[in-house]
């Protein structure tokens, strides 16, 4: 295990529209803001989306299996925000859900606000961290 220690520093309310994208806006405020790192927090619906929820398969290099919704579920989610070749890049996990049908993992670009969606990004000071290309898992690590 490795970590580091750092400081709370601003937090920014957002709320999404209809249509938008979490990825494109939290990360649009970081460039904005100069916010290097942060913990995102998000609430609210998702019209439309493709969805991480696991490997193919548990060995060997990860390729990964996607679900995807187009009906308009709630979402609850929680994410990290940090460099990745010198820009700010979002890493989001969430529950989605609609009646009794239910998706958790990682949602990718594309994602598409339903109504609104609220968001907080409570930024992370003196915090020595990004996001690497780990040519093992073929995935962005955290280093």
């Amino acid at each position: 295990m490795k970590y580091t220690q750092g400081k709370l520093g601003r937090v920014f309310v957002a709320r999404l529209e209809d249509g938008e994208s979490i990825y494109e806006a939290v990360e649009g405020i970081a460039r904005e803001e100069g916010i290097a790192s942060a913990a995102v927090l998000a609430l609210g619906g998702m019209r439309s989306g493709k969805v991480v929820t696991g490997p193919e398969s548990p060995t060997g290099k990860i390729i990964p299996h996607y679900e995807e919704f187009n009906d308009a579920r709630e979402l609850v989610g929680i994410g990290t925000l940090f460099q990745q070749e010198g820009r700010p890049a979002l890493h989001f996990h969430a529950g989605m859900g609609r009646g009794d049908s239910a998706l958790v993992g990682c949602p990718r670009a594309g994602m598409s606000v339903f109504l609104m969606l609220e968001v907080v990004i409570i930024e992370l000071l003196e915090v020595n961290a990004k996001r690497e290309f780990d040519a093992e898992s073929g995935v962005n690590l955290l280093k």
